[in-house]
């Protein structure tokens, strides 16, 4: 048996990573130890960095044969702001996210578990994560030697981007979307307004439709973001049950983002967003808690507003996501340069 820490002869380590999953959609966390990392005076030049000069190895981390098509990791870099002991930069099958709510949460965990945040408090410690789209405080149980699973955390202002918007989607005709920012912009409707059943319908009939309104709208509607252009960018769309009024029984959802990737839990940015647009609707109030369900997992995200905020002139709102993140995994990754596919590949 190889000892620990063996390497093949000749293969060179690459990174090292942690791996955990919230709600089961899987991140693949990137302590550091990058050389050359991404480089510049901000998060947004870092991410933009990372993107023109080492996205090898955002490839390297999630595609095949080391990740799969709706894999999904964070690299962790320097925060300039004072209040957050890291900032996160999160990757994808396609590129880059503004902000991801289940990464947050495993982050929060991972931050205390590995001694990111000195000395934090009991029995819950506070750990400001420093996003692309700003800072988001996760909320995470310590008792001095381990986090606990359950964490939640407090968004960026969210808000109704547009509501009841009218798009042509091929092959669905005319239908009506809502418009949401959670960190990053979703479009939603109902899974029966295509013709469809959130809860049974077959999972590719579902990423096919969602998809369909995703290119829609990013032809037909243009998006802003008053903080910074680089936000305002269709992140995915959200079908779901329509059970959008308040109810304490769970309203489930699938969100479909990037390039078709299907979220395994019940998406945090996007909780976030629909509870944004549920309270711009005048659907819940604050402090009300919702449960959402994936519908490809059932896992369970909680969400509820807690205070009234603004993001330039858009009325927003602060909103909590609560959500169980768990550990499944560390591993080294190397290359050896022969290899044509070292860098990874997809497969559609």
């Amino acid at each position: 048996m190889a000892a620990a820490g063996w390497l093949p002869p000749g293969a060179r380590a690459v990174v090292r990573v942690v791996d955990m999953h919230t709600g089961g959609e899987p991140l693949r966390i990137v302590p550091g130890g990058l050389e050359p990392g991404p480089a510049g005076p901000t998060l947004l030049a870092r991410r933009r960095h990372m993107g023109a000069a080492l996205d090898h190895v955002r490839r390297l981390l999630v595609q095949e044969p080391r990740g799969h098509r709706d894999m999904y990791a964070a690299v962790l870099v320097p925060s300039e702001l004072p209040a957050a002991p890291l900032g996160a930069l999160f990757l994808h099958g396609q590129g880059y996210s503004t902000m991801c709510g289940h990464a947050v949460l495993a982050l929060g965990r991972f931050a205390l578990d590995g001694g990111l945040v000195p000395a934090p408090s009991r029995p819950e410690a506070a750990v400001t994560i420093h996003c692309p789209c700003g800072p988001v405080t996760a909320f995470v149980p310590w008792d001095g030697q381990r986090s606990g699973s359950r964490v939640r955390f407090h968004s960026v202002p969210a808000f109704a981007a547009a509501a009841d918007v009218t798009v042509d989607v091929p092959g669905h005709g005319k239908v009506v979307v809502d418009i949401g920012y959670g960190g990053a912009f979703y479009a939603f409707l109902s899974a029966e307004r295509l013709g469809l059943d959130v809860c049974s319908s077959k999972t590719q009939d579902l990423v096919d439709a969602a998809s369909a309104v995703t290119e829609a709208v990013k032809r037909q509607f243009k998006l802003h973001h008053p903080d910074n252009e680089e936000l305002a960018f269709l992140y995915g769309t959200i079908l779901t049950d329509g059970k959008d009024a308040f109810s304490d029984e769970p309203t489930t959802n699938i969100c479909v983002f990037a390039d078709a990737q299907v979220d395994r839990s019940p998406t945090g940015s996007g909780v976030t967003a629909r509870i944004a647009l549920q309270y711009h609707k005048g659907l819940i109030q604050l402090n009300q808690s919702r449960t959402f369900r994936s519908s490809s997992t059932g896992s369970l995200f909680t969400g509820k507003a807690v205070k009234e905020a603004k993001c330039g002139d858009y009325n927003a709102v602060v909103v909590e996501v609560s959500g169980e993140a768990f550990y499944t995994g560390t591993a080294t990754f190397v290359v050896e340069e022969e290899d044509p596919l070292k860098y990874g590949f997809s497969v559609k």
